[in-house]
């Protein structure tokens, strides 16, 4: 089933809403960092449709989103200008997934700055290789299309960068569309690793660049930038642009790795 169809099964909660989460969208023992968001922003639309553009969003993996999970979302704060709507995704009664969104509608400024640059090298997604979703996570087979947006560098650097699309969009709100591709990288540190060491998403922080996604026949530039790893602890820089080279998401990672 498309994200739009898994969301249409959910049984109403108080706040929220309860699924079970599909093999499909696994990444080891817990489900894909990006399905769990997605659905939490859905959870953080019912219970406040009239809320401004996501600007913002804070999120920890606390532990395996598995089986079945209940989402609750709860209004920590409604401003005039900026909201904060706090969801959490409970898995056997205990916390699995946090997420802290922040909406907020425009507002006079005299400062403009944007100054997210494409990466160097970008191979136009027209142009680029299909990925083998044989070699990368089990979520991406079925769920995405991937590309390589640069070549192969002649020796490992922190860098992962490819061009991704959700298969199935209709139905989807463009800021849970989104959500839903931007996690979709493996660490930016995994090219210096091997894809065997195993690897574990501790926090994301996800700032939007634009009140209103959108980008041409669905497929985003995603890049993650290791700079620091020590000790089996790593943080990345992450970025999304469109197709047209637009920035739209720029955040960071606390990644945890076990080799």
């Amino acid at each position: 089933m498309s994200f739009a169809q898994i969301l249409a099964t959910a049984e109403p909660l108080e706040g929220g809403f309860a699924l079970d989460i599909p093999d499909r969208w696994k990444q080891g023992r817990t489900a894909y960092g990006g399905f769990s968001s997605a659905l939490a922003h859905e959870c953080a639309r019912r219970l406040a449709p009239d809320m401004p553009p996501l600007r913002s969003a804070q999120v920890a993996f606390v532990g395996p989103v598995a089986g079945r999970a209940e989402f609750r979302a709860r209004i920590l704060r409604r401003g005039r200008n900026a909201s904060w709507v706090e969801v959490q995704a409970a898995c056997d009664g205990a916390v699995a997934y946090s997420a802290t969104f922040v909406f907020m509608g425009p507002v006079e400024s005299a400062l403009h700055l944007h100054d997210v640059p494409l990466p160097a090298g970008i191979t136009p997604v027209g142009q680029a290789s299909d990925f083998a979703s044989r070699m990368g996570p089990s979520f991406i087979a079925g769920n995405f299309e991937v590309r390589f947006a640069k070549p192969r560098p002649a020796a490992p650097m922190p860098e992962v960068c490819w061009w991704v699309r959700v298969g199935e969009r209709d139905g989807l709100d463009p800021m849970t569309e989104t959500l839903l591709v931007a996690d979709a990288l493996p660490p930016g540190v995994l090219p210096m690793l091997g894809a065997r060491v195993p690897v574990s998403s501790m926090t994301w922080q996800a700032n939007y660049l634009t009140a209103a996604p959108a980008t041409q026949d669905g497929w985003w530039l995603l890049q993650s930038v290791g700079d620091y790893a020590e000790k089996g602890c790593s943080s990345q820089r992450m970025a999304m642009w469109n197709a047209a080279g637009e920035a739209v998401i720029s955040g960071m990672q606390s990644v945890a790795l076990f080799g």
